[in-house]
């Protein structure tokens, strides 16, 4: 629950989930282990997630952090940028027009620095949804309930 993955049953195989499903997994098995003293490096662990599950995964690290862990987390999501302790913003560009440490300190000192990450954080630049939408391919698809199978209403809550 606390890392967005209430919706996954039992019954479901390993080989379906997603790279960040998984990755999520190990990190609830950490979480309930009470570790202390390690490293966690996570990739990306909020892709994919509802906003309300992307604040119980930040909830989730800090927790990992308070039991004196370092939780380090490569992350494109301004929310969980602007929760870190410290943040490394690393550019000036992407691929091979990266790699070089651009900006760095707390997320309000970030702020201050004039960067292409900052100037997303602060709402100068924007990703536009797109005024038109590629037309449709005319296939549906149709999901059926099949006899004899009964969904939890937390599931069902949750699709």
């Amino acid at each position: 629950m606390d890392v967005g993955l209430s919706y996954l049953t039992l019954d479901r195989t390993a080989k379906t989930l997603s790279g960040g499903e998984a990755q999520r997994i190990r990190l609830a098995t950490q979480i309930g282990s009470q570790l202390m003293n390690v490293m966690y490096i996570l990739d990306e662990p909020s892709i994919g997630l509802h906003q309300r599950d992307n604040d119980r995964l930040i909830k989730a690290l800090k927790n990992l952090r308070d039991l004196g862990n370092t939780v380090l987390v490569v992350e494109h999501d301004k929310d969980m940028i602007l929760e870190a302790d410290h943040v490394i913003d690393m550019g000036p560009a992407a691929g091979v027009h990266g790699g070089t440490i651009v900006a760095e300190g707390t997320p309000a000192e970030l702020m201050l620095k004039h960067t292409l990450t900052t100037s997303y954080l602060n709402g100068e630049r924007s990703i536009a949804v797109p005024d038109k939408r590629r037309p449709g391919n005319g296939k549906v698809l149709t999901l059926k309930r099949l006899p004899g199978i009964t969904l939890k209403k937390s599931t069902l809550t949750s699709l």
